[in-house]
């Protein structure tokens, strides 16, 4: 059985401006991630838990980008639009395991920046080495439990008739509404795994901001204030732009009138925000802005005496 992936749309000359567009958008995502992993890991003067974090969160929406914009290309490309009951499912598990990842990976990362803010003197002895990486490992196991969980109850789901995904990648929703099994108690078990999925991460990402606005708000001077909120100024826009946009996507429903603004969020959510993370962070984060001037005047150097 084959399901065929509607994309974002028919109409033939949208074809190769929106190729183009989701080209252009894998190409910037991808180089702009990559650069990002490889400054912090060149760079000794990065090596901290802050930049660890954001390694993890890059290779993550490069996994993340890479599972939905390649089938799409090639779908553009060659015209066929059909994927596998296997592939689908595929993507729409390894699409979960990382949104999932990231979701609490930046939960983690609010919790880096609230003991950054709020227990400076105890930072280092906290947030060491290894427990960086036990929340790095378990932001990752968390995300691949879940999207197991999830992909067991659609996979347990009987489909038949219409085969069309109303829809440019398998998602939990479009797949769903194919279904010929009774899906109110699947759709209640997922309401709970989305809980840990997307509630729980928001909440806790949200009161470790209260707590860190709080404490900037009781420094009594305003260079001390600017400069407590500059070391969240990167983290703040990618969580506010990553909660926004999943709120809405899980709030809007799936009616007909509503299914091409749904595909647009979802658009957003799943292709335009993971190119939103090495803008912001190339644009706003003095640390990659300062590894990217030392590596390039290291390799000037370097050019310079081999001539």
């Amino acid at each position: 059985m084959e399901f065929l992936l509607l994309r974002l749309g028919d109409a033939h000359e949208l074809q190769t401006p929106l190729f183009l567009l989701c080209l252009t958008i894998y190409t910037v995502t991808m180089v702009g991630n990559v650069l990002t992993i490889v400054l912090v890991v060149i760079d000794l003067h990065v090596h901290t838990p802050t930049y660890f974090f954001l390694v993890n969160l890059s290779s993550l929406e490069t996994c993340y980008s890479s599972t939905i914009l390649p089938r799409l290309l090639a779908s553009f490309l060659t015209g066929d639009r059909t994927i596998s009951v296997q592939g689908c499912m595929a993507q729409f598990f390894f699409f979960g395991t990382f949104a999932t990842s990231e979701s609490y990976l930046l939960a983690t990362m609010s919790y880096d920046r609230y003991l950054a803010t709020c227990q400076p003197r105890l930072y280092a002895s906290l947030m060491n080495w290894k427990v960086c990486l036990q929340l790095v490992a378990g932001s990752w196991v968390v995300g691949l439990l879940i999207s197991t969980g999830i992909k067991s109850f659609i996979c347990r789901q009987r489909f038949c008739g219409p085969s069309a995904i109303d829809h440019f990648f398998c998602e939990e929703a479009p797949l769903l509404e194919l279904s010929c099994s009774d899906i109110g108690l699947t759709r209640i078990l997922i309401i709970i795994l989305s809980f840990l999925d997307v509630v729980f991460p928001f909440l806790f990402t949200l009161a470790s901001y209260v707590c860190i606005i709080a404490a900037i708000l009781r420094i009594p001077s305003s260079m001390g204030r600017h400069k407590a909120f500059s070391t969240c100024s990167s983290h703040l826009p990618m969580v506010i732009v990553f909660c926004e946009t999943l709120i809405i996507l899980y709030m809007l429903p799936r009616t007909a009138p509503l299914r091409q603004l749904n595909k647009i969020f979802s658009f957003s959510y799943s292709v335009l925000r993971p190119l939103t993370s090495p803008l912001i962070y190339s644009l706003r984060n003095r640390g990659i802005k300062g590894a990217l001037g030392r590596v390039l005047r290291r390799a000037a150097a370097c050019t310079d005496s081999s001539n």
